[in-house]
């Protein structure tokens, strides 16, 4: 059971969003700063970690959209680090709790919270970070949304992550539009302050953009970015996904993956969320990291997917579209005609007996591709990527990867990192800003 305090307001919740705080909710001694006196139609949660420096020049971007709109938004961060934090980040913590109340006033943000999970006692537990903190924002929240009239919206921002003043008009308009439970903002890193920093993060989008693109041109419904700043769902499309994950790090992959199997993903291009250049070692993988690692030892240190292994990903997923009436066996045995090494990925993932128990039940072809996408998901799709790359196709420099997908896409570009990545940002959003 869930041990999170009751709702001070006495808010008739919907038996859903019931279910999940009583069964999957975030439980520990973290509350609002203060108790509040109102709901909203939508939150928007900033986990922050040591970011005194980076957390105003957030919520100052935040205050510039319209004010109207901003009175719906309940804005919460949590501020947070493990038991393990350095002396750094806590009295870097210490210090954005202290300033906290002045941010609210100087940005007249009237609708900030926040939470404290840094203090003694309250840390996040040894192993844990971002999505935990993520989770325990998105479940208080949703106790203070309300669910009279509209589905709330909960939206995912980072405390280094700089947003437009068109931000909240177009995440309300998209959902206000779509079918979709969750979506994925179209996104563009900020500048970086070296030259060698601005060529670690432009090789870096570019190698997300280029993989998005390869699953896009395979025909993967998972072609959508996971940037855990540049997301957002529906409350009710967060419960049915049983919410957040605790994750250190891959907290937002998961997390959209999750919400597609259970009431699809959209992409939103009306905005551009902008996210910071920096490297970090807060997490064992990520943006930070990558960044961090080329800064070390060059830019070599990250290749891009070799073409041929988006062409086998969709080569399979074309057999199976094209042949769900088929036995498990003929289908293994057409996987082994496009690759024996993704025969054998399908046969070490127990493919046979998964597709004969969802061909038994989904009778209807729709149904059948809808079980299969769910278990040939974003994660399987990855790990056979990374299978083929590591016993097939080595990866290789983006110099020869990304000109190749692009021109699949009907797209003719230079082979200049910088040039490419703008063609990309044009096809799939993040120019504007």
């Amino acid at each position: 059971m869930c041990c999170m305090k009751k709702n001070m307001l006495d808010i008739c919740l919907p038996p859903n969003i019931a279910a999940y705080l009583n069964k999957r909710a975030a439980c520990g001694p973290w509350q609002f700063n203060a108790p509040l006196s109102r709901t909203f139609t939508g939150a928007v949660v900033i986990p922050s970690l040591a970011e005194a420096v980076n957390l105003p020049q957030t919520l100052e971007s935040l205050s510039l959209n319209p004010g109207e709109l901003l009175d719906h938004f309940l804005i919460l961060v949590v501020v947070n680090q493990r038991t393990d934090a350095s002396n750094a980040e806590t009295a870097d913590n210490l210090e954005t709790l202290k300033m906290l109340p002045f941010w609210k006033r100087q940005y007249r943000l009237n609708n900030l919270s926040w939470v404290d999970a840094a203090s003694t006692g309250k840390e996040l537990p040894h192993k844990q970070g971002v999505g935990l903190a993520r989770k325990i924002g998105l479940d208080l929240a949703l106790t203070h949304l309300d669910y009279s009239e509209n589905d709330p919206l909960m939206i995912c921002l980072d405390a280094d992550t700089l947003v437009q003043s068109d931000y909240l008009p177009a995440i309300s308009n998209h959902f206000a539009g779509s079918t979709a439970g969750g979506v994925s903002i179209a996104y563009r890193h900020r500048p970086a302050q070296e030259p060698v920093g601005q060529a670690a993060i432009d090789r870096y989008e570019l190698f997300m953009r280029t993989y998005v693109l390869g699953l896009e041109l395979a025909g993967s419904p998972y072609a959508f970015h996971t940037v855990g700043s540049a997301m957002a769902c529906r409350a009710s499309a967060y419960v049915a996904s049983g919410g957040m994950n605790r994750r250190l790090a891959g907290e937002d992959f998961y997390f959209l993956q999750q919400v597609y199997k259970t009431s699809g993903v959209a992409t939103l291009t009306s905005t551009v969320v902008h996210p910071s250049p920096r490297s970090s070692d807060r997490v064992p993988f990520g943006t930070g990291r990558a960044v961090g690692d080329m800064l070390a030892d060059g830019e070599q240190r990250l290749l891009f997917y070799h073409p041929v292994v988006f062409s086998i990903v969709g080569e399979w997923l074309a057999v199976v579209k094209e042949n769900s009436g088929a036995d498990a066996a003929a289908l293994m045995n057409r996987a082994a005609a496009i690759s024996p090494v993704l025969h054998d990925f399908l046969k070490q993932a127990g493919f046979g007996d998964a597709w004969e128990n969802l061909k038994k039940n989904n009778r209807e072809s729709t149904k059948l591709m809808a079980a299969f996408y769910c278990w040939f998901d974003a994660f399987r799709t990855m790990r056979l990527i990374h299978e083929l790359s590591d016993r097939a196709y080595p990866r290789i420099a983006p110099e020869e990867a990304v000109a190749s997908l692009l021109s699949r896409a009907g797209q003719i570009g230079s082979d200049v990192v910088c040039e490419q990545l703008e063609l990309l940002r044009r096809l799939r959003g993040g120019l504007s800003g």
